[in-house]
This record gives C-alpha cells, structure tokens and sequence, in this order.
C-alpha cells in the first residue's frame, strides 16, 4: 500500500489505477446511499478520486488510509449535493417529534442492495441527512455546518427521511 501511495504522490498513472482499483468498491458502497442513480454514484465517486490524487501529499502514511478516503467521498457527495440540488426545498422545523421505532424484523429479511434502492428513492436533502446522521454518525450540528442548513433543519429532514423510508418499505411490502 505504502509504495502505490508514493506512486500515486509522484502521479504514476499505473499506481493511481491500482489504488482506484483497490478502493472503487468501498467508494461505491458510499457514494451509492447519497446518489440518485449509480450513474450519479460513479459520478460523485470518480470526483473524489480526482480530489484524492490532487491532494495525496496531504495524506499522513502514518495513519489508516481508509477513513481519509471516506472523509474526501463524503464530502465530494456533499459538495455534489450542494452544487447540483441547492434549489431543493428545504423545510424547517424546530420541534421534531419522537424517532418512528425500526421493525428489525422487516429490516433482516432486505437484503444490502435493496436497502440502498430504497434510500435512493427519499429526496436528495432527506437522503443526504439520512446518511449523515444514520450511517456516518453525525450530529445535527455537524450535519448543520456541513450542508448550510439550520440544526433543526437536519432534525426535520432525518424525521421526514424515516418516515418517508418507513411509507416506502410499507408500500413494497404489501406490493
């Protein structure tokens, strides 16, 4: 790993492709949940590769490599969010009621893929904060800072998202 970092630090065109080799695989896992499309996915993941090989130096080979690449993935999707669906609505709403309990029956039967599809299918603010805040493990107020949006913003988009994800599952399970 160490010598295709120093291939990739010296843009070796042969060590760039390993390393996106390597990783295209993880990179999609997450660039799938903030997407719209795997094209869209393919998209935002081939920008963080991009950001990836143009800062490499900034990479410390004395820590893990993969968190760093997740930071850039994460915050090329964000970046791809705001640049490409900032005329979304966003609505705010100070109050958020009580978090809708998981049916961790239902939710051990679906498998990975269909998990994905069904985030794919919220809204772009709803899907973004979803992941943030379910997936990633942010707060409300990082979530706030990163997307420009107010702390109760983020509360109403992952109270909506739930419910909206637990209207979908309920369609598809009585389809």
């Amino acid at each position: 790993m160490k010598k295709i970092i120093k291939g990739c630090r010296k843009r070796q065109r042969d060590s760039q492709k390993e390393l996106y080799k390597m990783f295209y695989a993880y990179g999609m896992s997450i660039t799938l949940r903030y997407a719209d499309s795997r094209e869209e996915a393919v998209t935002i993941l081939n920008d963080a590769f991009m950001k990836l090989f143009s800062n490499i130096a900034q990479y410390d080979p004395e820590r893990p490599f993969k968190p760093w690449l997740r930071r850039i993935i994460i915050n090329t999707a964000i970046n791809y969010f705001h640049k490409h669906k900032s005329s979304l609505k966003r609505e705010q709403l100070e109050n958020v009621e009580s978090e809708i309990a998981h049916d961790e029956t239902i939710i051990s039967k679906i498998s990975y893929q269909e998990i994905i599809d069904l985030i794919q299918q919220l809204s772009p603010a709803y899907r973004t904060v979803f992941n943030l805040h379910v997936i990633e493990g942010f707060q409300h107020k990082e979530i706030a800072e990163m997307l420009g949006i107010a702390e109760g913003t983020s509360k109403s988009n992952l109270s909506k998202a739930k419910k909206n994800l637990q209207a979908i599952l309920e369609k598809n399970l009585t389809q």
